[in-house]
């Protein structure tokens, strides 16, 4: 454990997605002692089959948008590290970061993002790895030439489905509502594909299968046999890791924050998908733009 105040980090960025990596480029310039922290470079964005709206860098997959942004920080001088943090601990005027070790800091800039949200459904658990998953561009080549089903109606569920739509045989794209919220521009090229077909107003209740998926039942009483289940509904922050910090969430447990990305607690500021500050797009450009926000923030605050 580090216990000289000197060995003590004045900023630790926990997360390596967007805004993790945007702000330890900027604390990198700032020529600040930091230390970035996150168990998977690149953050959720890497699980995008292409990002086609990030400023300058036009039609690239997720894996190497994240890569970029990561070799842009290390480049720098960042120090990122890989790690799982499962608690964090508020002393006297710093904070203990627990994982396979323990790190200590006087600022904490919360960069995490959020898990993906689950259906809560029979079958979602029994057959995770076994058909079920929350990432096309992880698992998808796992079903070349197969029938897929993909869940959700915004840009990751739409991107998926014509992600899936390049290696599967069939795609059902099943959403809830009436419309599809995802971008115009990729609900048109959703609409060209002829191997996807969208179903409204139907939800999944039940997946089936022996040892892996081989069908999935609707609301609508209809019936897809199916080999896989692709769930993009959105995510839910980390509600056990910022628990007991003093920080202020919304009602869905988002971290709202100040217009300098800061929390409720002091020496804590957020930034990227886990923060919450009025009309909120979650894209990599804004959680990028947070995180470049938050640490101009924190540097003036190191020269209090």
């Amino acid at each position: 454990m580090i216990t000289r105040k000197e060995d003590m980090y004045d900023l630790i960025i926990l997360g390596t997605g967007p805004a993790g990596l945007a702000a330890a480029v900027y604390a990198a310039r700032y020529k600040m002692n930091f230390l970035v922290i996150g168990a998977l470079s690149g953050g959720t964005v890497t699980q995008a089959h292409m990002v086609e709206n990030y400023p300058g860098i036009e039609g690239v997959t997720g894996i190497e948008l994240g890569k970029r942004m990561a070799d842009h920080a290390e480049k720098l001088g960042s120090g990122i590290t890989a790690d799982l943090i499962k608690k964090i601990e508020k002393k006297d005027g710093y904070f203990v970061l627990h994982g396979s070790k323990e790190y200590e800091t006087k600022r904490i800039l919360l960069a995490i993002g959020a898990e993906r949200t689950k259906l809560k459904i029979k079958g979602e658990d029994e057959f995770l790895g076994k058909g079920v998953s929350y990432c096309a561009t992880c698992d998808g080549p796992f079903f070349k030439n197969k029938t897929v089903c993909v869940v959700g109606g915004g840009n990751a569920a739409v991107t998926s489905a014509l992600y899936m739509a390049e290696l599967a045989e069939k795609v059902y794209l099943i959403y809830r509502g009436t419309e599809l919220k995802a971008e115009p521009a990729w609900i048109e090229s959703l609409e060209s594909q002829k191997n996807i077909e969208t179903i409204y107003n139907a939800n999944i209740t039940e997946i089936q299968g022996e040892n892996k998926v081989e069908k999935v039942f609707l609301d609508n009483n209809r019936e897809i046999e199916a080999d896989g289940v692709f769930i993009e509904i959105g995510s839910t922050p980390n509600k056990a890791l910022i628990a007991g910090l003093g920080l202020t969430t919304d009602d869905r447990g988002y971290i709202t924050v100040d217009s300098e990305l800061k929390t409720g607690a002091k020496g804590i500021w957020a930034a990227g998908d886990i923060a919450q500050n009025g009309f909120k797009l979650r894209q990599a450009i804004t959680a990028a733009a947070e995180g470049a926000i938050a640490v101009y923030s924190i540097y003036l605050d190191t020269k209090k």
